[in-house]
C-alpha cells in the first residue's frame, strides 16, 4: 500500500491492517519533494500499529522530464511510484497495490490517477464513495490521531509549471513553510516565483499575518532563505492554484 502519512492513507492503512491479518506492507516515498511532517507521521503510525513499513527514495529530480516541471509532473512521479510498488509487491508475494485516493480526488485535477490505472492500483476509499469529510469521520471512529489535520501535497505544487525543479528551491519552500507553521499557521502554501515568495493562508488569517511584529519576522526569515520579495496573496489559500 502507498502510505503518505496523510489522513486518507492512514484510514486505509488502519482498515487494511484489520482486514488483511498481517498480509500488508506499507510503502512511503521519501525525498526532497515531500513535506517532512507527513514522512515523520507515516513512520510513527506504522510503528505504533505494528505494520511492516518500507521507505523508498525514487530520486525524481534525477529525471529531466520531471525536473522540467510540466503539467504531467504528477503523472511522471506516480508512474515511478506505482512501478516501484508493483515490483515490491511481486517480490513480497502480494497480489494487489492500494492507494488512499478518495472520491473527491477523482473529481479534481489529478494526473497521477492515469498512472494508477496503468498499474492496476486499487483505491478502496474512492470505490466506497468516501469523500474527504467521510474519511475524516471514519478516522475519528477508528482512533486515527489528528483526523482533521490539513491535507498536504508534495512541495513541487508550490512551483509554477515550467519553472525547473531544483533541490535548492524545494528546500526554500520546505523551510519557508516550516517557519510559517512554527508561527501558528496550520494550513499554508509558500508559492515560489524565483526571488519572490507568495504566501497563501486561510482568508481569516491574513490579518494576523500582517501584524507588524509577525510581518517583520516572516519577512526577515524568508529573506534569510534567499527571497528578495515577499507577498501575501489576498485571495487566500486555494488548492491547486497552478492547475
Amino acid at each position: 500500500m502507498a502510505f503518505s502519512g496523510g489522513t486518507d492513507s492512514a484510514v486505509l492503512l488502519r482498515l487494511a491492517a484489520s482486514a488483511l491479518d498481517g498480509r500488508l506492507l506499507a510503502v512511503t516515498a521519501v525525498g526532497p519533494i515531500y513535506v517532512p511532517g507527513d514522512t515523520e507521521r507515516a513512520r510513527s503510525l506504522a510503528a505504533a500499529w505494528g505494520i511492516l513499513h518500507y521507505e523508498i527514495d525514487l530520486g525524481p529530480l534525477s529525471d529531466p522530464a520531471f525536473r522540467a516541471n510540466g503539467p504531467d509532473r504528477c503523472y511522471l512521479c506516480k508512474r515511478a511510484l506505482f512501478a516501484a510498488l508493483r515490483r515490491i509487491a511481486g517480490e513480497s508475494g502480494l497480489p494487489h497495490v492500494l492507494d488512499g485516493t478518495n472520491a473527491e480526488d477523482a473529481r479534481a485535477f489529478r494526473p497521477g490517477l492515469a498512472a494508477a490505472a496503468e498499474f492496476g492500483v486499487q483505491s478502496p476509499l474512492r470505490e466506497a464513495g468516501l469523500t474527504k469529510d467521510g474519511v475524516r469521520r471514519l478516522a475519528r471512529d477508528l482512533g486515527v490521531p489528528d483526523p482533521d489535520r490539513p491535507a498536504e501535497s508534495c512541495l513541487c505544487t508550490r512551483i509554477p509549471y515550467g519553472r525547473e525543479l531544483t533541490a535548492e528551491c524545494l528546500a526554500q519552500v520546505r523551510d519557508g513553510e516550516g517557519l510559517l507553521r512554527n508561527l501558528g499557521f496550520s494550513t499554508v502554501r509558500l508559492r515560489h516565483h524565483g526571488d519572490l515568495a507568495r504566501i497563501e493562508v486561510f482568508p481569516g488569517e491574513i490579518g494576523r499575518l500582517l501584524d507588524e511584529a509577525l510581518r517583520v519576522r516572516v519577512r526577515e526569515g524568508l529573506a534569510a532563505l534567499g527571497f528578495r520579495f515577499v507577498t501575501v496573496d489576498l485571495g487566500g489559500y486555494r488548492s491547486g492554484c497552478f492547475d
